[in-house]
C-alpha cells in the first residue's frame, strides 16, 4: 500500500497496465530491459532520438514478450520472424529506430537464417538477444546455445551437441557492432545499448541471462539468488576481447565486452547511393 502513488523514472517507457509481468521469480529479463531503457532515456534526453520514431519487434518466447511491456509502437510476430519484420519496417520507413528483442531460441534457433542475412547486409536495426541456453517458454528444450553436456527436458542425459557461438557467427559477417553483456553487469547493457542507438548498420548485443525455473533446475541452480551468483562468478569483462574468447563455457567462464565496432555504410546508405 505504501507504493500507491509512487512513480519510477522508467515509468514513461512502460505500459504499467500490463504489470505485473508473466515472468518467473529470478528471471533476468527485467534487469536487462531496465538497463536498455536507461540507455534509451539518455539518447532521448540528449535529443539524438525521437521516442515517437522507435519501433520494438519481438517474435515468440519470454524475451520477445518484453515488447508487450514497453510504451512504444511494438509488434509481436511469428516465431523466428522478428528480424525480417523489422527489416521490412526499416525499409518502409528509414526514419524509424528499430529494435528487435528475443531469446536465443527465437533469434539464433528458429530465426537463425534471418540473423545471418541481416548481419551480412548490415541492415540498420538493433538486435538484442537474451541467452538463457534453452527454449524456456515452450518447455525447456535444448537450444542451439545449450552448453555441451547440460541436461534439458529433451536431453535428459546431457546435450551431445556443441553450442553455436552466436557472437562469433555475427562477427564473421558484416555487422557494424557486436557486443556481449550479462544481466549481472547491467551497466554494460546500458552502455552498449546507448552506443548502438547512436550507430548505423546492423548492431547485435547478446545478453547472458538467468532462467532459474527452466534452465537452472536442470543444472541444480533453481534458487534465483544462487543462480545469479553462479553466473556472476563466471562473467569475465574484457574491453576488446578477441573472437576466440567469445566461446561460452559454463566451466571456463563467459567473456563479455565489445567484439566488433565498425562504421561501415549501413544497408540504407547503400540503397541511397551512399548519400547519407
Amino acid at each position: 500500500m505504501a507504493l500507491i502513488g509512487k512513480t519510477h523514472p522508467l515509468d514513461p517507457h512502460l505500459r504499467a497496465d500490463r504489470i505485473p509481468t508473466l515472468y518467473c521469480p529470478g528471471c533476468g529479463l527485467g534487469i536487462g530491459l531496465g538497463a536498455m531503457l536507461r540507455g534509451l532515456q539518455k539518447r532521448i534526453d540528449e535529443g539524438s532520438l525521437n521516442r515517437d520514431k522507435i519501433l520494438w519487434v519481438g517474435g515468440i518466447g519470454c524475451s520477445a514478450r518484453l515488447t508487450f511491456y514497453v510504451n512504444y509502437d511494438s509488434a509481436h510476430v511469428l516465431h523466428g520472424r522478428a528480424i525480417p519484420f523489422a527489416v521490412g519496417a526499416k525499409l518502409a520507413n528509414p526514419e524509424l529506430t528499430v529494435v528487435v528483442v528475443g531469446g536465443d531460441g527465437d533469434i539464433a534457433g528458429i530465426g537463425g537464417n534471418h540473423l545471418m542475412h541481416a548481419a551480412r547486409r548490415n541492415i540498420d536495426i538493433i538486435t538484442v538477444m537474451f541467452t538463457n541456453f534453452v527454449y524456456a517458454m515452450t518447455g525447456g528444450q535444448v537450444a542451439p546455445t545449450t552448453p555441451l553436456g547440460v541436461r534439458t527436458t529433451t536431453t535428459p542425459l546431457g546435450n551431445p551437441e556443441p553450442p553455436l557461438d552466436v557472437v562469433k557467427v555475427v562477427s564473421s559477417l558484416n555487422a557494424n557492432y557486436v557486443a556481449r553483456a550479462s544481466i549481472t553487469t547491467p551497466h554494460y547493457i546500458e552502455q552498449y545499448f546507448y552506443k548502438a542507438l547512436g550507430m548505423k548498420g546492423f548492431r547485435f548485443i547478446e545478453v547472458v541471462s538467468t532462467c532459474p525455473e527452466i534452465y537452472g533446475r536442470h543444472i541444480g541452480l533453481r534458487d534465483p539468488v544462487e543462480m545469479y551468483n553462479e553466473l556472476k562468478k563466471r562473467v569475465i569483462y574484457k574491453p576488446r576481447p578477441t573472437l576466440d574468447e567469445a566461446v561460452i563455457s559454463w566451466e571456463k567462464g563467459i567473456v563479455i565486452g565489445e567484439f566488433v565496432v565498425k562504421d561501415n555504410p549501413g544497408f540504407i546508405d547503400i540503397l541511397q547511393g551512399g548519400s547519407k
